[in-house]
Parts: structure tokens; C-alpha cells; sequence
């Protein structure tokens, strides 16, 4: 009988064995060794479950420290301002990341979905020292602190931006966003990438440059009376080639006033002011005479001045010239051209207005007329011009909408 119960246990002990290599070869386990939760499993938060025998499942992982890793190392030097920086965390998750600058300057990021990473935007200031702090959680529950420091590279340029409209303007319909770059851009996708229009109203529109430290934005067709308008230059970070980084963001709001068309047609000596889409008055004119000619075009409202002082030496003439003109208050004077051409009040041409033209180029009216159109218009209006045979130069004055559509839109670098 002993034998007997003895033999029994050893085949009892040969079945277990038997089962127990069945288990190891379903898990995967080669040569018979146990495996673990992947990294990717072990991030998105579903440890693996082993079954119980009443059917109930329990985790099998076991709890870990947060495991965190930052890039650009800590202590690296000469890091590129346009490039991300990220913390990436093991065993659990980022509870919060903070980056920023010497100055206090924050940069903005984003975790992921699982928050097991966070991204910066690759908007970094060249030559600063960044300092990343926050803290992670593990699936111990335990906090685990973010701290690291490095530093950018150092610029022998800088890349900035001065902006026409300011922010805050209201600005006529035909008025283009103009950024005038301090220093040359080389790399003129790589900004203009960095640049966007945000409208109240759906505008079609698109980027111009102008040449390497000037580029222009204009909508397809004239801005929608009352459209808000958002300039977005997050150039801070840019390389914009040869060295030159971006050193500063910067956003311009501004808003689109009523709609006030002009039409100065020289030939008649008429001017015919449109507003909103009805004409809301015609006013007799006189423009540039022979050898003065007042050009044709597009032009566009550049500045506004109650009075002005006008000096025909700013065009060339000199005292003792028979055209030669210094007129110290020149009333409702608008510039629409850089190289002098305004429209303004001319008392002293009252008994030509409407019939003949005697101006050195500009539109000139009577003081009431002038008025009235000074009150009605803001920078940006257009004012168009036929009638002549003379032409308006690209970029004498804001010339953009003497240029078709089509090829507007090829002076994009991302075109």
C-alpha cells in the first residue's frame, strides 16, 4: 500500500510539472522564462491581468517610481532655438512641466493624450538659459520632481518685427498688413511659416514679399467692412539663415472701419466718394498739370494731417524755380503716394476745380469738400485713379493692389 500511495504522488508531481512548462510557452517565455509589461503598455496605463479561479482578474504589474527624461539634456549648450523641447515620463504620468527663460518668459506646450509626454513649441530665444521644472507621478503614487537647465545658442542677428497697421487701429478696407524685418530674411519659408491671419469673416488672402526685409499680406478682394483682423509673427525661435534668429513673438489686432472707395477720374476733374456702397458725394477736383502729372492706379491712404507743411524741395525743386512752392498750411492733407502726392484743400485753385488741372500731382478741392472727405476716410482707404497716362511705381506708396491676384499670391515663399 505504500508503494501504491507513493507512486500516485509522483504522478501528481509529473502533471504539475507538465502544466506548469503549458503556462510558460502561452506567455511567451522562452527557455521557460516569465515576461513583463512592455514600456508602451506599461505608459497607457493597462497592466497586464492574470485570471483567478473564480474568474475575477488582478493586476500583475508591479507599481514603479516615474521615470522622467528630458530633451535637450541637462546642462547642453548651443541648443537650436526651433526645436521642441520635451519631457518624457515611464511609470505614470506628468502631473505638470513648466518652461522657461532668464527673465521669466514662459513657453507654451502641450501634453499628450496619456500624459506621459509634453511638447514645447520650438519657439526658444537664442542666447537664453531655459529651465524646465514640474513633476511626474508614478504608478507608486509617488511624486517625482522635473528640474533641468540648458542653454540656446547665441545669435549674431537678431530677427524683429515693425508692423503697419499698429494694434489696436481701425483701418480702411484696401489697407495691406505690411512686417518690415530689421535685419535680411534668407530663409523666407522658414518665417513665413511662422506668420498667419485670423479673421472674423472667411478672407481669402495670402503673403507677399517684397524683398528680403519686407513682406505684405492682402486679402483677395477689398477687407469686409467691420472684419477684427489677427496678426500672428511667432518669429521668436526662427532661423531665419545666416545666423539670424528670431528674438520676440509678437500678435496685432485691428479692425476693418466702413467701406469708403474713392474714384478721381482726371480727365473729368471728378472725384466720386463711395461709401458702404453708395455714392455719397461728387466733388469737382483739380489734379497734376502737364510735367506733373498726377499718376494713375490704385492708391491707398498712407497718412492723415489736419495741417501740413508743403515744400516743393521734397520733390526736387529748389527755391528760385518758377514751380518752386513752401506752403506752411496745407489743410486736409492725406498722403497716398512716398513721393508726395496727397489729397488736400486748394483754396487758391477754387476757380479751376472741375474744369482744368494746375497741380504739381495732387488732388486738391475746396477747404469744405476736403473736410467733409477728411472726416470720412482712414488710413487704408483706396483711391482710384484714371485718366492719365502715367502709371503708379511699385512701392511708391502701398501698391499692392496695382498687382493681379494670381500674381500677388506667386510672391508667397510657400507658393
Amino acid at each position: 500500500m505504500r508503494k501504491h500511495g507513493l507512486a500516485v504522488a509522483g504522478i501528481c508531481v509529473l502533471l504539475l510539472a507538465g502544466t506548469a512548462c503549458s503556462d510558460t510557452e502561452a506567455g511567451g517565455g522562452g527557455g521557460g522564462q516569465a515576461t513583463t509589461p512592455s514600456a508602451s503598455t506599461s505608459q497607457s496605463g493597462s497592466p497586464s491581468a492574470s485570471s483567478t479561479p473564480d474568474g475575477s482578474t488582478t493586476p500583475s504589474a508591479t507599481p514603479t517610481a516615474a521615470s522622467i527624461a528630458v530633451v535637450p539634456a541637462k546642462g547642453a549648450s548651443s541648443v537650436q532655438p526651433n526645436k521642441p523641447v520635451t519631457v518624457t515620463t515611464t511609470g505614470g504620468k506628468l502631473t505638470a512641466v513648466t518652461l522657461k527663460d532668464d527673465d521669466g518668459d514662459k513657453i507654451s506646450g502641450s501634453f499628450n493624450a496619456d500624459k506621459t509626454q509634453w511638447t514645447s513649441l520650438p519657439q526658444l530665444k537664442p542666447g537664453a538659459t531655459y529651465t524646465v521644472s514640474g513633476s511626474a507621478e508614478g504608478t507608486d503614487g509617488a511624486s517625482v520632481p522635473i528640474s533641468s537647465t540648458f542653454k540656446t545658442l547665441k545669435a549674431s542677428k537678431s530677427l524683429k518685427a515693425s508692423v503697419v497697421p499698429l494694434n489696436g487701429e481701425t483701418v480702411g478696407v484696401a489697407l495691406p498688413v505690411q512686417i518690415f524685418w530689421n535685419n535680411p530674411v534668407k530663409d523666407r519659408a522658414a518665417v513665413e511659416k511662422r506668420l498667419s491671419v485670423k479673421t472674423s469673416v472667411p478672407v481669402d488672402g495670402s503673403w507677399h514679399w517684397v524683398n528680403s526685409k519686407q513682406v505684405n499680406y492682402r486679402p483677395k478682394n477689398y477687407w469686409p467692412a467691420g472684419t477684427k483682423v489677427t496678426v500672428n509673427i511667432a518669429t521668436q525661435g526662427v532661423n531665419a539663415g545666416n545666423n539670424t534668429w528670431g528674438t520676440a513673438s509678437r500678435t496685432i489686432e485691428f479692425s476693418i472701419g466702413k467701406s469708403v472707395v474713392t474714384n478721381i477720374n482726371v480727365k473729368k476733374h471728378l472725384m466720386t466718394v463711395t461709401i458702404n456702397g453708395k455714392v455719397a458725394k461728387s466733388i469737382p477736383i483739380t489734379a497734376g498739370k502737364d510735367g506733373f502729372t498726377t499718376r494713375s492706379g490704385v492708391k491707398v491712404i498712407m497718412e492723415k494731417y489736419p495741417v501740413k507743411r508743403m515744400d516743393a524741395a521734397t520733390v526736387g525743386l529748389k527755391p528760385g524755380d518758377p514751380e518752386y512752392y513752401n506752403i506752411p498750411d496745407v489743410k486736409w492733407a492725406q498722403r497716398v503716394t512716398s513721393s508726395g502726392e496727397f489729397i488736400h484743400g486748394a483754396p487758391w485753385s477754387s476757380g479751376s476745380q472741375g474744369s482744368e488741372n494746375v497741380s504739381h500731382g495732387c488732388v486738391g478741392m475746396s477747404l469744405k469738400d476736403a473736410q467733409w472727405y477728411y472726416n470720412q476716410t482712414l488710413r487704408g482707404d483706396p483711391v482710384i485713379v484714371t485718366g492719365t497716362t502715367r502709371l503708379m511705381e511699385p512701392g511708391n506708396g502701398w501698391t499692392d493692389w496695382n498687382t493681379t491676384w494670381a500674381k500677388y499670391k506667386s510672391g508667397s515663399a510657400l507658393a
